[in-house]
């Protein structure tokens, strides 16, 4: 069973500026951020980072928190915010995608630009529509899971994940039977 959140008393008191409560604070947020992370980042390193850059924003940051029961939600913003940030920047990277292994040289090349045209495609999304379609066809999370991590209800992120489908499929101008 995992851990459950640090208590409302030690968060309070880590707002007041206590420097051990703000270490009890961390230690016991990190797992639970960490774990976040891995579901949400393209890589295991990426996930790391985040995290860490997570728990650095906690530890300098944790006195602007207005809600001592918003902390969980506030440190998946962060890690979301910060696997997304990691996500175009890989896609903005000037340098040529890793070869997939392929029968020929031709398939490569095709394979790489569809890879390349989908991956455009999808940055070219509005933030709340990328983190949707990552979340739920990318990395393949449960709809319910999806919806509570962003802070949506379910029909609210049904219909930004139709949104973002439909719009890398005009896109990508797939053909209607594709659809």
């Amino acid at each position: 069973m995992a851990e459950p959140w640090p208590a409302d008393q030690l968060v309070q008191a880590a707002q007041r500026g206590d420097e051990a409560s703000i270490a009890v604070l961390v230690s016991g947020a990190y797992p639970h951020v960490r774990r976040f992370a891995f579901s949400l980042c393209a890589s295991s390193q990426d996930a790391e980072d985040a995290a860490q850059e997570a728990m650095i924003v906690l530890f300098r940051k944790i006195g602007t928190l207005r809600a001592t029961a918003a902390l969980a939600s506030w440190m998946f913003r962060i890690v979301r915010n910060e696997c997304l940030r990691r996500a175009r920047a890989l896609v903005h990277r000037d340098e040529p995608l890793p070869e997939p292994a392929g029968p020929s040289a031709e398939d490569d090349v095709l394979s790489r630009l569809e890879v390349e045209r989908l991956s455009a495609a999808i940055a070219a999304l509005p933030d709340d529509q990328r983190g949707v379609l990552i979340m739920r066809d990318i990395q393949g999370l449960p709809g319910k899971t999806v919806a509570k991590s962003l802070g949506l209800s379910t029909a609210a992120m049904k219909s930004r994940l139709h949104r973002a489908r439909a719009a890398v499929r005009a896109c990508l101008d797939l053909p209607e039977e594709d659809r």
